[in-house]
């Protein structure tokens, strides 16, 4: 088990997400940065699917009842483990009653902790992910997570990975035109291309971007959305939607971001500056 000793600002247990339940009003939900939690477990050699924890400006404590094997990947928030300091992408045995935590922040917004076999908890809707409603929103101190017992063969591959910090330091977001990009004017389409600034107004549902872009665009009729889908708000604000927003929405949709677009998205914080860049196809 993993007890949870402090939940920080917002910690979830997080998989691939939900899909096929968007008729029921259901959101996507799943970890934001893929990339790095595929990689969490690709190192850990989990199913690409399972459940990790999802840490939110690395403020999370967390102590281990059993022996496992642990990965940290996404973003750099100095993890220790029993106040030692540990590397990233690397995988590291853990003996009961090690204790988890972090520091200083060197880059990225979202860690992720991986452990042998996934966290187990109960699967709804054929997934582990938290969202308000469906499962609990996010983890509290005391919460008890359950893990996998390392079995007697299970060997330390001692697997470790070099990241580029680019994925987390680049502002650039490939995109490809949304259903209402057309009804663009050739000004607002060339404003849209240039740099905007991350507003305090960012979650797992969104984030809402600080410069005005004109919009003298009518409403549309409530229409499918989903993560990466950017809407154009009539007061000229863009908002890039991520993994726990609505499945409908009645804003234009004047672009639609690519998967490794949302993961360096989910990385940034208030403040940082991002930029579309338009692609032929995703």
């Amino acid at each position: 088990m993993i007890e949870v000793l402090h939940p920080g600002i917002y910690c979830s247990i997080q998989d691939q997400g939900r899909f096929g339940y968007a008729k029921m009003g259901i959101p996507q939900a799943g970890y934001m940065d893929t990339y790095a939690a595929k990689m969490a477990n690709a190192l850990l050699k989990n199913h690409e699917r399972a459940a990790l924890i999802e840490i939110t400006f690395g403020q999370g404590k967390f102590k281990f009842t059993s022996d496992t094997y642990i990965c940290i990947t996404g973003g750099d928030f100095s993890p220790k483990i029993n106040e030692k300091l540990i590397k990233m992408q690397s995988v590291y045995p853990i003996k009961k009653d090690s204790v988890l935590s972090f520091g200083k922040r060197v880059y990225g917004a979202r860690v992720y902790l991986s452990v042998y076999g996934g966290i187990q908890t109960e699967r709804i809707y054929s997934s582990r992910s938290y969202f308000k409603g469906i499962t609990q929103q996010k983890l509290v101190k005391g919460d008890m997570l359950p893990i996998l017992p390392i079995q007697e063969n299970t060997e330390n591959s001692f697997s470790r990975v070099r990241v580029s910090e680019k994925h987390f330091k680049t502002m650039y977001l490939p995109c490809i035109k949304g259903p209402e990009f057309s009804r663009l004017n050739k000004e607002q389409q060339r404003r849209l291309f240039t740099p905007f600034t991350v507003s305090d107004h960012n979650n797992r549902v969104g984030y809402r971007l600080k410069e005005c872009l004109e919009n003298n665009l009518p409403s549309i009729l409530t229409s499918a959305v989903m993560p990466g889908t950017v809407q154009l708000t009539p007061s000229g604000k863009c908002i890039i939607l991520l993994q726990d927003c609505q499945v409908t929405g009645g804003y234009p949709r004047i672009l639609q971001l690519s998967d490794i677009a949302i993961a360096r998205v989910s990385q940034k914080i208030s403040g940082d500056k991002i930029q579309f860049r338009l692609e032929q196809h995703l």
